[in-house]
């Protein structure tokens, strides 16, 4: 029987992010995902930059969590947080992770689920309607909102919300009025009721968490048993040298002190273009 059969998470979120989080924990786990309200997240950071996230990533989910089992008088707290900057291959696109943290504090355990991938994120400034219909129907707007200030990107005099066409033009024509450069900024919505590609990723974070969740650790059943580190050395199929391709793992409980390496065992050899010596 799982850990949370029966019990009740505290999910922290004013952007519905439960629609995406509980179709994956709930059944799984026996759980019950409970929406928690009764605090602003934008206190904590926003993505249109008016209120600056303090800390790292983590840190802000961490807090999240804690304010929804306090405000719900949980003992388990969930809660997501999201970034966006370029992507870790070539640095061309914007890259999306979200991570969704679980805290137990029956178990004093934090499991933390992560998912990234390109995301849909642009921005625009212009002074003609025709340019600002190309940017949205490119973020695929209306199903991806749009954010419209008027001047530049830090004018503090936002409009959000923006998820019909005709909203669109009254708001580009309420933001030219405004601005006297004749310039409206337009960005993509990065919240997650707005952003169906970002609300995906957050449901696959939550199938990270999950996967973590069920994985228990063999001596203690605690779970969270995951990997923690890996080794390099997987040997070149081309020469048999050593690579920068990982050939086992450590894995590690939360709690107590078990701990093993496991041998690679979906591959035996790496791809020349890994190997130092035959791809210098």
């Amino acid at each position: 029987m799982s850990h949370y059969a029966g019990q009740r998470l505290a999910l922290l979120t004013q952007h519905g992010k439960e629609a995406v989080i509980a179709p994956v924990l709930e059944p799984a786990l026996g759980c019950k995902v409970e929406r928690i309200s009764g605090f602003d997240t934008d206190q904590l950071g926003t993505f249109t930059r008016d209120t600056p996230r303090e800390g790292s990533q983590l840190e802000a989910a961490r807090k999240k969590a804690r304010i929804g089992m306090s405000l719900s008088g949980s003992q388990i707290g969930l809660a997501s947080e999201g970034s966006f900057g370029p992507d870790p291959f070539t640095g061309l696109f914007t890259w999306n992770t979200e991570m969704l943290v679980l805290i137990d504090d029956r178990l004093e355990v934090e499991v933390v689920g992560i998912a990234q991938g390109p995301a849909r994120c642009g921005t625009l400034r212009t002074a003609e309607w025709s340019a600002l219909e190309a940017f949205a129907t490119k973020q695929d707007f209306p199903a991806h909102q749009l954010v419209l200030r008027p001047q530049h990107q830090d004018d503090p005099r936002l409009h959000k919300g923006i998820a019909d066409w005709p909203t669109l033009k009254r708001h580009f024509d309420a933001c030219q009025a405004k601005a006297s450069n004749g310039q409206v900024f337009a960005e993509t919505d990065l919240r997650a009721f707005a952003n169906p590609s970002r609300m995906q990723q957050i449901g696959k974070a939550a199938e990270d968490l999950l996967r973590r969740l069920l994985s228990l650790c063999p001596a203690c059943a605690t779970p969270g048993y995951w990997v923690t580190a890996q080794q390099a050395g997987l040997p070149c199929a081309a020469c048999g040298l050593p690579t920068s391709s990982y050939r086992s793992e450590t894995w590690q409980c939360l709690r107590c002190t078990q701990s093993e390496t496991r041998p690679r065992t979906d591959r035996q050899f790496a791809e020349p273009q890994h190997c130092a010596f035959c791809n210098p």
